[in-house]
């Protein structure tokens, strides 16, 4: 997939818990991207975070902090 539609969606996963109590955003965010995103896309998702993350919303990029890094193919 290419990485401008791995950050549009990612900021629109960010952009709907940002409007969910604080509590329950971060958690919210981290449950989206286990249940719904392959591990090919998560794995684009670290690659983007790794060079800078740029244009991802802050709320993302500490939601991946709290999943685990699918494994690198061959």
């Amino acid at each position: 997939m290419l990485p401008d539609k791995i950050v549009y969606m990612a900021n629109q996963i960010a952009t709907f818990f940002e409007s969910q109590p604080e509590q329950d955003r971060l958690e919210g965010v981290v449950t989206h991207l286990e249940d719904f995103w392959d591990p090919r896309m998560r794995r684009q998702l670290f690659e983007l975070i790794d060079a800078g993350g740029k244009d991802l919303s802050p709320l993302i990029i500490e939601a991946a902090s709290h999943l685990k890094r699918p494994r690198q193919t061959a």
